[in-house]
């Protein structure tokens, strides 16, 4: 294996966080961006999704807190808002939560997430930044069976020149402007038709400063969008620097505006006067942005039967989720560890197929994480799944899922609930909560109402007992990387 150098192509989250990986094994690692890096927290062309809200989940907190030590505390440090103690409503069709925040976390925007841990990276020794580049094209052997650098195009230049890099490993974390596919194409490899999930979203976001002596009072408030009756998702959250940004989103079209009188009218419409309260007396900066996924696409690098030495693909260039529900980075955090594990594996016992053998192993991860966004997302009138396979257990898991969130809200257990938001945000194998022994205490320890009344006719549909008929129901997610609860008590 040599490490001499270390391509990454893009400068978001998901290259950051592979150029920390990388750079404890190659002399030298170069993110490569089409992007100037700005020397403070501003949105980059490259991100258009930057805007809008971004958090962490436990999962993403634990692994990054790991890549990069005293993170939360230096986010507070540059302005973001501690949430530690802050009340968070949640809101769902079946009422309301109230949670209070009880480990050490921040909020913060995502041009001021990027800048922070890009600071980290810049200052590991072996890494280099590399902005205003664009590539353009991969090199390869002449035989094309390996990845050997790529071309990239200057940008600041108005002569618009070219170069060739070389790298005995290049990273594709592109995201939604990922030429892979293409390339390989080009190079004579077939990749399998990507999996979709036609979606149609639609986000704006508002943003308002916070008036002296508000911001400590402020609590953070999440309104699930209801399927059945297509009504918007909604969230308002204290960002940094005494900012407090408001979002709207829905799905199949049903865009929100980005107009500020008739975003602040959708705000009214939505009928909840937590939101009104909140807002009221905060100041608008300028008017709401919007940002729109016509679908999400799962690449299927990982069933081809050939497939270049010295090239990866990680985060968003390998699978979009919806960002409704904050897994994308969750998802390139797991990709960065799963890297690291094969990097480490490939210096003591090194194999020819060392790039697709982790890309398949990111696909374990990808898996249930997928799974979960089509599930959800199918609920929704109009949006379509478009793959070689039906999604395994969807009528069940939707059913469910629902009611486990009815029950759940309705009889105010935070701990059932607090199980239903670790497994969706990819913290908890989803067999944590669909599994034999939960469904009994749903039956018989508290279980009442339409969860049981549901359950207990799925039940009666088969005489085969409950673990094995789950088993073949539910996919099993083998060789997916999930955490436990005493790393979620560590990361407190």
């Amino acid at each position: 294996m040599n490490t001499e150098r270390a391509i990454i192509i893009g400068g978001g989250i998901a290259g950051l966080l592979a150029a920390k990986v990388l750079s404890a094994f190659y002399n030298e690692v170069v993110i490569v961006d089409r992007d100037d890096f700005p020397q403070r927290p501003e949105l980059r062309p490259g991100t258009p999704q930057a805007f809008q809200p971004h958090r962490f989940t436990p999962r993403s907190r634990t692994i990054l807190n790991r890549y990069f030590p005293g993170l939360i505390d230096e986010l507070i440090a540059q302005g973001a808002r501690p949430t530690h103690g802050v009340t968070t409503h949640l809101i769902n069709p079946y009422g309301r939560m109230i949670a209070v925040e009880q480990v050490h976390d921040a909020s913060f925007s995502r041009a001021l997430f990027e800048w922070v841990v890009r600071r980290y990276v810049n200052d590991i020794p072996n890494v280099r930044l590399l902005g205003l580049n664009e590539a353009i094209q991969l090199q390869t052997a002449e035989d094309r069976s390996r990845v050997t650098g790529i071309i990239v195009r200057e940008r600041a230049s108005g002569e618009r020149r070219q170069s060739a890099m070389t790298a005995d490993l290049v990273v594709d974390t592109g995201g939604r402007f990922s030429k892979t596919a293409q390339w390989l194409s080009e190079l004579g490899y077939e990749a399998p038709e990507p999996e979709r999930l036609k979606i149609s979203l639609g986000y704006s976001t508002r943003r308002y400063r916070i008036p002296p002596g508000r911001k400590e009072t402020a609590q953070h408030i999440r309104m699930e969008g209801n399927p059945l009756t297509t009504s918007p998702a909604a969230a308002l959250s204290i960002i940094e620097n005494d900012i407090a940004e408001m979002v709207l989103w829905n799905l199949n079209g049903r865009y929100p505006s980005t107009d500020p009188e008739r975003f602040e009218q959708e705000i009214r419409r939505i009928g909840n006067p937590l939101f009104n309260e909140a807002l009221d007396g905060l100041e608008p900066i300028g008017p709401p942005r919007g940002f729109r996924v016509p679908e999400l696409i799962r690449q299927r690098f990982d069933k081809m039967q050939r497939w270049p030495s010295g090239l990866l693909v990680m985060g968003d260039a390998i699978c979009q989720l919806d960002p409704v529900y904050g897994q994308g980075m969750t998802l390139a955090a797991i990709e960065a560890e799963i890297v690291e594990a094969c990097l480490q594996r490939q210096l003591s016992d090194p194999k020819p197929d060392f790039e697709l053998e982790a890309l398949r192993r990111m696909q374990d991860s990808i898996e249930p994480a997928w799974w979960l966004n089509v599930v959800s997302d199918l609920r929704w009138k109009g949006v379509e799944y478009v793959g070689s396979k039906p999604i395994q257990g969807l009528a069940f898991a939707q059913h469910y899922f629902d009611r486990v969130l009815e029950w759940s809200t309705e009889q105010a257990n935070y701990d059932i609930f607090g199980l239903y938001w670790l497994v969706n945000s990819l913290f908890l194998h989803p067999q944590q909560l669909i599994r034999a022994e939960f469904i009994d205490f749903l039956l018989s320890g508290g279980g009442s109402g339409a969860a049981k009344e549901w359950l207990e006719r799925w039940i009666e549909e088969s005489d085969r007992p409950l673990e094995e008929r789950l088993s073949a129901t539910i996919p099993s997610f083998q060789g997916a990387s999930f955490a436990t609860i005493d790393e979620l008590m560590a990361g407190a």
